[in-house]
């Protein structure tokens, strides 16, 4: 979906790492949410609440998933899905946009 319709933005920024990350965070018409964001070069670790997919739009980098040993490389797009309650790893080589969902 290149899109989302009907949809309501909080006007503050979500920062992360020193303005290496940012987003913000889109409230869906069915009260679900996402967040849009950027990631700069750089190495980073994340926890999450709930079970997220990230699903990257553009750029490049590879991701530690929990409990996993190898590293996944995306460039350009793809998609992955972190547990909820755990940490995962990322390693971001290119400027990154990102779509985070929330389940």
């Amino acid at each position: 979906m290149p899109q989302f319709q009907n949809v309501t933005v909080d006007k503050a920024a979500n920062v992360y790492f020193d303005g290496k990350v940012t987003s913000r965070t889109v409230h869906l018409q069915d009260g679900s949410k996402v967040t849009l964001g950027i990631m700069l070069p750089g190495s980073y670790e994340f926890g999450t609440d709930t079970e997220e997919i990230m699903t990257i739009q553009s750029g490049e980098l590879t991701v530690l998933l929990p409990d996993e040993t190898e590293w996944k490389t995306i460039q350009g797009a793809g998609e992955f899905v972190v547990p909820a309650n755990r940490k995962f790893k990322l390693e971001v080589s290119k400027v990154t946009d990102y779509v985070c969902s929330y389940k």
